[in-house]
C-alpha cells in the first residue's frame, strides 16, 4: 500500500473569532498539536476539516456534521479559514472557506481558480471518539475501506446514481404508457363485434351485392382518410405550440439569473460580456425556433387548402355514393347504419393502432430496462471488487491481528424497509412478510417474479400463503415500485475482527480500548491524504500507544503527514514529530505559544503533557530509573 505521491497541508490561517490571528505552518510528517483543554485544538482540527469540505455525510452520521456545524460557528464568528496545500503532483493552492459558505479555491497569487476542493485534494480526518465509532458502526467501516479508493469510489457511485435515475424514468414512462395502452385496449375490444355486423352487411346475395359493398368500403375510406388529416393537423398544431412556448425562455434566462444590478457591481465588466453572450446566444435560438414555427405554419396554411381540395373530392363521391344507394332500394334502410358501424370501425382501428403501437413502445422500453438492469448489475460487482480489493490489501498489511472482510449486499435494511413500507395498508403482518423476503429473495429476483405475475412461485420461494402472495402481487405491481425493488440499494457489509487468542472477534464486540487497538493500525497505513485525528490515544494504555501507535507513526510519517491532536507525550516525543504546535487561552482567544521540533518545545511538552518538570522527575525517581 505504498505511495509515493502524497498530499500535504502546508500552513493554516484562522480570520476572525476565537483563533483571529493563529497561522500555523506544519511539516510533511507528525506534527502534534498541544496545550491545554480550552486553548482551541480540537477547533483547529475542525476547522481544517471544515474548510476543505469534508464533513461526515448527513445520511450516515446527521449529530457529527451538525455538532461540527456549530463548533465552526462558535468559533470562527462570520471570519474564515485559509488552507495552503500542495497536491499529490506538486502543485499549491490556498482553500479558503468562511461560514455558510463554499469553500474556494485559489491560485497562488490569490485568483479563484473555479475548481473544486474535493477534485483536488483529500483529508482523512476524525475527531475525538470517532475512531471508536468506526468500530461500532458498519456504514463508517464502508467509508474507511472507501477512502482507500475514494475517488474510483465517488465516480462509481455516480455513475450508479445516473443508471438508477434512469431505471426510474424508464419506469415512470412505461406507467404512463401502460395506462394508456390498457384504455385503447378495453375500447378496441368492441371492434370484432362491429366487423361482425358490417360483415353481415357484406353479405348479401344479389348480383348488385359486390357494387354496394365497394361503395361502403370506399365511404369507410372517406371516413378514414377525414380523420388521418385531422390527427395529423391537430398533432402540427400542438408542435407549433411547444415551439411556441420555448421562445422567449432563453431570454428570460439571462434576464432572471443576471439582473441588471448585477452589471454595476466590481465585476460589472465581466458580467456585461457574460449577458450579451447570452442574449446574443437567445437571440439566435429564437430565430431558428421562429423559422421552425413558420415552417411548419406554411404547411398548415397548404394544408388548408388540400384539406378543402379533399372535401370537394368527397364531397362529389358522396353524390355518386348516395345515388347508387337511391337505385338499390333494398339497400337504402340499412345504408345509415352500415355508415355508423364504418366510422365506429374507424374509430376502434385506430385505438387497435394506438393500442399496437404502444405496445412496440414498451417492447423497447423492456429492452432498454433489462440492459440498464444489467449495467446496474455490473457497476455494483465493479464497486464490490474494488472494495475486496482493499480489503485483502489491509489484511496482508495488518495480518494476523487484524482481519477485514466484505460481503456483498450483505446488508439488507433499507430493502427490508422499503417492503414494509409498500405493504402498508395491505392488511397483512408486513414485518414478517419483509422479514421473509428479505432473507430468501434477492429484489431483482422479488421484481421478476412480481413483473412475471407468478403467484405460486412467489408463495414458493417467498415461503408466503396465498393471501400474503396475491396481496403482494396488487401492491407492488407497478412499474414505479418495481422500479424501487430494482434500485434499492443493498450495502456492501464490512466486518473487522481483532484476534483473540486461536479465533477472531468482531470489533462491534470488543471492549472500548480493543476497538481503538482494532482501527487506529488500520488510520496509519500508507495513503497519500494527510490524517488528521484528535486525541488518537484516547482508550488506549501507554504501552499499545508505544508498542503499535508511535512504531506505525515512525514507519508511515515519511510517505504520509500527519496530524494529531494529543495529550499523551509518547506520541510527539518517542514519534519523533517534526513540528509541535503549543496552543494557550486567555479565556477570550486561543493563540499559538510556539512552534518548533520537539527539543524546540520540550519545555511546553513536559509542562503540558508530564504534568512538569517536578512531576517528572519523581515518577522516574518513584520508578527508580
Amino acid at each position: 500500500m505504498k505511495t509515493k505521491r502524497r498530499h500535504q497541508l502546508k500552513s493554516l490561517s484562522i480570520i476572525g473569532g476565537f483563533l483571529d490571528g493563529v497561522r500555523i505552518d506544519l511539516a510533511t510528517g507528525l506534527n502534534c498539536i498541544i496545550g491545554a483543554r480550552g486553548t482551541g485544538k480540537t477547533t483547529i482540527l475542525e476547522l481544517i476539516r471544515y474548510a476543505m469540505d469534508a464533513l461526515p455525510r448527513r445520511e450516515v452520521a446527521a449529530s457529527a456534521r451538525k455538532r461540527i456545524e456549530a463548533l465552526v460557528d462558535g468559533n470562527l464568528e462570520g471570519g474564515r479559514i485559509e488552507l495552503e496545500i500542495e497536491t499529490a503532483d506538486g502543485l499549491h493552492y490556498i482553500i479558503s472557506r468562511a461560514v455558510d459558505e463554499d469553500p474556494i479555491v485559489l491560485d497562488l497569487k490569490r485568483q479563484p481558480t473555479g475548481i473544486a476542493v474535493k477534485s483536488l485534494f483529500r483529508a482523512d480526518v476524525f475527531s475525538q471518539n470517532e475512531v471508536e465509532s468506526i468500530a461500532d458502526q458498519s456504514r463508517y467501516q464502508l467509508d474507511l475501506i472507501d477512502s482507500f479508493t475514494a475517488d474510483d469510489i465517488v465516480g462509481l457511485n455516480a455513475h450508479i446514481s445516473v443508471v438508477c435515475q434512469n431505471i426510474t424514468a424508464l419506469a415512470r414512462e412505461v406507467e404512463t404508457l401502460t395506462t394508456k395502452r390498457a384504455t385503447a385496449e378495453e375500447e378496441a375490444k368492441q371492434l370484432p363485434v362491429i366487423e361482425a355486423k358490417l360483415a353481415a352487411f357484406a353479405g348479401g346475395q344479389g348480383n348488385d351485392a359486390a357494387v354496394i359493398n365497394e361503395a361502403h368500403r370506399l365511404k369507410g375510406n372517406r371516413d378514414r382518410e377525414v380523420r388521418a388529416v385531422r390527427t395529423a393537423s391537430t398533432s402540427l398544431c400542438e408542435y407549433v405550440e411547444q415551439i411556441q412556448s420555448l421562445i422567449g425562455h432563453a431570454k428570460a434566462i439571462t434576464g432572471t439569473h443576471l439582473p441588471k444590478d448585477l452589471l454595476t457591481g466590481p465585476n460589472a465588466a465581466i458580467l456585461t460580456r457574460l449577458h450579451t453572450q447570452m442574449l446574443a446566444s437567445a437571440t439566435t435560438t429564437d430565430g431558428h425556433l421562429n423559422k421552425a414555427r413558420h415552417t411548419i405554419e406554411d404547411f398548415l396554411a397548404n394544408l388548408s387548402a388540400l384539406k378543402t381540395e379533399l372535401q370537394n373530392a368527397h364531397e362529389q363521391q358522396e353524390l355518386a355514393f348516395r345515388e347508387l344507394i337511391e337505385k338499390h332500394k333494398q339497400h337504402q334502410a340499412q345504408s345509415a347504419e352500415r355508415a355508423t358501424l364504418e366510422r365506429r370501425r374507424n374509430e376502434l382501428g385506430e385505438r387497435k393502432r394506438e393500442a399496437d403501437e404502444i405496445a412496440r413502445q414498451l417492447a423497447k422500453h423492456s429492452e432498454s430496462h433489462q440492459k440498464l438492469i444489467t449495467q446496474l448489475s455490473e457497476l455494483r460487482d465493479r464497486r464490490f471488487n474494488l472494495r475486496k480489493g482493499i480489503a485483502d490489501r489491509l489484511n496482508r498489511a495488518l495480518a494476523p491481528n487484524i482481519r477485514v472482510t466484505v460481503a456483498q449486499d450483505g446488508n439488507p435494511d433499507t430493502y427490508q424497509r422499503l417492503i414494509e413500507d409498500t405493504l402498508k395498508g395491505a392488511g397483512v403482518q408486513r414485518g414478517m412478510i419483509a422479514q421473509k423476503l428479505v432473507r430468501l429473495l434477492p429484489p431483482t429476483q422479488l421484481a421478476a417474479l412480481v413483473r412475471a405475475g407468478d403467484s405460486r412461485l412467489l408463495m414458493d420461494r417467498g415461503e408466503l400463503n396465498a393471501d400474503q402472495a396475491a396481496k403482494m402481487m396488487v401492491t407492488f405491481n407497478r412499474p414505479t415500485t418495481l422500479a424501487e425493488l430494482e434500485t434499492v440499494e443493498l450495502l456492501d457489509e464490512p466486518t473487522i475482527e481483532l484476534r483473540d487468542g486461536e479465533g477472531y472477534k468482531p470489533s462491534t464486540q470488543l471492549s472500548t480500548g480493543q476497538k481503538c487497538t482494532t482501527i487506529l493500525p488500520i488510520l496509519l497505513l500508507e495513503s497519500e491524504n494527510p490524517l488528521l485525528i484528535d486525541q488518537p490515544e484516547d482508550n488506549l494504555d501507554n504501552s499499545f500507544i508505544f508498542e503499535a501507535v508511535v512504531a506505525n507513526i515512525q514507519a508511515v510519517k515519511a510517505t504520509r503527514q500527519l496530524i494529531f491532536v494529543t495529550h499523551n507525550p509518547n506520541i510527539p516525543v518517542l514519534g519523533e514529530a517534526e513540528r509541535v504546535v503549543v496552543m494557550e487561552s486567555d479565556g477570550e482567544h486561543g493563540r499559538k505559544t510556539r512552534e518548533g521540533t520537539v527539543d524546540e518545545c520540550k519545555d511546553s511538552i513536559v509542562t503540558l503533557l508530564e504534568g512538569g518538570e517536578e512531576a517528572f522527575r519523581k515518577r522516574g525517581k518513584r520508578y527508580q530509573f
